[in-house]
């Protein structure tokens, strides 16, 4: 399964997570916003439909920088999840369809629970910010 994520930066160098809404997998851990990458979508289109769609926001493809990815194989599925770097959008964040979100400086990320696949990210980003 390819799903395609963004760790949004804001001004003062936090991350935005989102908390996982109560009905889903993985309900109420954290993770970084995005979703999967449809067929015929390539990951940059899939995060500017999901920044919108989850958040109210609007962003470019020139906005998303491709920074690392991960691989990880859960029991039922394999997921390969580029992680992409965004520091300039157009609106204001807001939760549409998680349960919370939350700016956190990005060494403090680890102290969230993460899903598996998403935990490997936050060492990456902490030494990139």
């Amino acid at each position: 399964m390819l799903v395609a994520a963004v760790a949004l930066v804001d001004g003062d160098g936090r991350v935005l997570v989102a908390q996982r809404p109560e009905g889903k997998a993985m309900a109420g851990l954290w993770e970084f916003p995005g979703g999967k990458v449809e067929p015929g979508e390539t990951p940059e289109a899939a995060l500017i439909r999901e920044l919108h769609e989850e958040l109210g926001i609007d962003t470019k493809a020139a906005c998303l920088a491709p920074f690392t990815f991960a691989s990880h194989e859960y029991e039922t599925f394999h997921l390969l999840m580029p992680l992409y770097l965004c520091r300039r959008w157009q609106g204001d964040v807001r939760a549409r369809e998680h349960q919370a979100i939350r700016w956190v400086r990005a060494n403090r990320l680890s102290e969230l629970p993460m899903p598996p696949a998403d935990r490997p990210l936050v060492a990456m980003l902490r030494d990139f910010l």
